[in-house]
């Protein structure tokens, strides 16, 4: 069996080094960044760089402040961030804990769809925009009577000539408010998913399904019936909560790509730094 008092004394001298590495790490006083900022930044790196495992207890409140010279106030703001993250626990009387990567934590961005709309090549050729009774499903949508009037619209946004994407999208009809050009072509998709328009959404949400496409989506994308595909669904709040529209992307499997990471990753070193002499 082993000995209680070796195993306190491994412990400590794991926390003093631990400690000790902290200082290599400074708050920058004069930085842009709060100091809590920077104290949850240090501790992701730590933990990223394996200095810190899955279980493993953070260091307390008390050493936090005196290794990096912070009030309490500050030390708690940087662990609340940690906690908000899901990268650590906080258990009241016991102390704050590494949590283990977990891949169903894992999140998706859409930066290859955000990079089609800003990519300057990109444009859009309006296929058609007309008012028309709400289908069934239109109406249920945008909350609407069957059959009330939307103003439907069909564009398919090309690159050098190839289409890209097809989007077909269903607007609630306003007639005090006309369709102008400028928001049909792609800087108005564009400020839209990046929220740079005047007039906005208050929210929206998206859907991403793996399908194939149809006769109407294929011939629009000039490809064969049933290629895999990505279909966006999105649906647009106004500030009132009232739907504004609704609509999907449909575009080729290969044109759109998602990955992401699960845990941490060590910092990478900034483009162009010096390296070290050998």
């Amino acid at each position: 069996m082993r000995d209680a008092t070796m195993d306190g004394g491994v412990r400590q001298a794991v926390r003093s080094r631990r400690l000790s590495s902290a200082a290599v790490r400074r708050i920058e006083r004069d930085a842009f960044e709060p100091a809590y900022v920077q104290l949850a930044d240090i501790m992701r790196e730590r933990i990223a760089e394996g200095e810190f495992h899955a279980g493993d207890r953070l260091p307390t409140e008390a050493e936090l402040i005196r290794a990096y010279g912070l009030s309490p106030v500050t030390v708690r703001r940087a662990v609340k961030i940690l906690v908000d993250e899901g990268a650590v626990t906080a258990t009241p009387g016991r102390g704050t804990f590494v949590e283990a990567a977990s891949i169903a934590a894992a999140s998706f961005d859409l930066r290859s769809f955000r990079a089609i709309l800003a990519d300057p090549a990109v444009k859009v050729r309006m296929l058609s925009v007309r008012v028309v009774p709400a289908s069934r499903r239109v109406a249920r949508m945008l909350e609407l009577e069957e059959g009330g009037r939307v103003i439907a619209i069909r564009r398919l946004l090309h690159r050098d000539g190839r289409p890209v994407l097809f989007h077909r999208e269903s607007l609630t009809y306003d007639p005090r408010r006309p369709v102008i050009e400028t928001e049909l072509g792609v800087t108005a998709l564009r400020d839209l998913f990046e929220g740079n328009g005047q007039v906005g959404p208050k929210r929206g949400r998206l859907t991403l399904i793996a399908t194939t496409l149809r006769p109407t989506e294929a011939g629009h994308l000039q490809t064969a019936v049933g290629e895999a595909a990505f279909l966006l669904e999105h649906h647009f709040f106004g500030f009132d909560d009232r739907p504004l529209s609704w609509g999907v992307f449909v575009c080729r499997a290969d044109q759109l790509t998602f990955e992401t990471t699960v845990g941490f990753q060590p910092r990478q070193p900034a483009a162009g730094a010096a390296e070290d002499p050998a």
